[in-house]
């Protein structure tokens, strides 16, 4: 039995409730296809939503971890690079220097030999007091000691400790005055010039792993902000694909539903014909 009645219009109110709900899953799918996401806001799926937030918030805090890694990475490379140099200039020191132990040598070739060496030792200094990058130096006296990032939450780091190659230190034990005037005391500064090279290369042998380490991690880090991002999109990026097909259909949906709202209007226009 049909409601005639002209207060209610029961056939209307079913009508514009279902366009209502057309209109609204319109608005939405229209908006994740202007965003291309799924979840754009906590009123979308709030759940959801606080997960990629977070998520997103590692993958920022990740940018920091990369710039302190590529920091750290360029001034142990500078270093390493230094310390290349100086190892280089240590065998020049030494070839030198054996040959001012030859007894048979005049006093003007050994005096002309102790003039390069001290040439060479002055080299070293300067090598080692501009090798900074950023105002750190790895291998001066008291030299820098390099902390980088390691994670989003700044809870790791990775050092890599400072390494003296200054002459008259550590490593590098003859002074910076050291000099020859006989075989004698060119033997005696040989000894320490070949100590010197071996703990040099060592030294440098280190940094070179502290670099490929830094290195290491860093394309580590690379990957897991990838994997992190890709992961926030597979929570909340849209299938734009379905998204336009739905879209259609509900374009369908709400003129077919506007129709029966205009229908379901009309129809008490038929209670008039009773009264003609």
């Amino acid at each position: 039995m049909s409601n005639n009645s002209i207060n209610t219009n029961v056939g209307s109110l079913i009508a514009l409730q279902n366009l209502n709900y057309t209109a609204t899953e319109l608005q939405q799918t229209q908006n994740r296809i202007s965003t291309g996401l799924a979840v754009s806001s906590a009123k979308d799926n709030g759940a959801i939503w606080a997960i990629a937030q977070n998520s997103r918030a590692s993958i920022s805090s990740l940018d920091s971890v990369k710039s302190s890694l590529q920091r750290s990475q360029s001034t142990v490379d500078v270093a390493v690079s230094a310390g290349q140099t100086i190892s280089d200039l240590l065998n020049q020191i030494k070839s030198k220097t054996l040959s001012a132990t030859d007894t048979s040598l005049d006093t003007a070739s050994r005096t002309a030999l102790n003039s390069d060496v001290s040439a060479l030792i002055g080299q070293i200094t300067k090598i080692i007091s501009n090798a900074d990058f950023n105002g750190a130096n790895l291998i001066k006296t008291g030299g820098t000691t390099l902390y980088a990032l390691a994670n989003a939450s700044g809870s790791a780091k990775l050092t890599v400790s400072a390494i003296s190659l200054a002459v008259g230190g550590t490593n590098i034990t003859f002074s910076a005055t050291a000099s020859f005037t006989t075989s004698t005391t060119a033997s005696t500064l040989l000894t320490t010039v070949n100590a010197s090279i071996t703990n040099v290369n060592a030294a440098v042998a280190k940094l070179g792993t502290s670099s490929n380490a830094l290195t290491t991690h860093l394309n580590f880090i690379n990957a897991l902000q990838d994997s992190l991002t890709q992961g926030v999109g597979n929570l909340v990026d849209a299938d734009v694909a379905k998204e336009s097909a739905n879209l259609t259909a509900l374009q369908t949906k709400q003129q077919l539903g506007i129709q029966a709202l205009s229908i379901a209007n009309a129809s008490k226009s038929s209670l008039l014909s009773l009264f003609r």
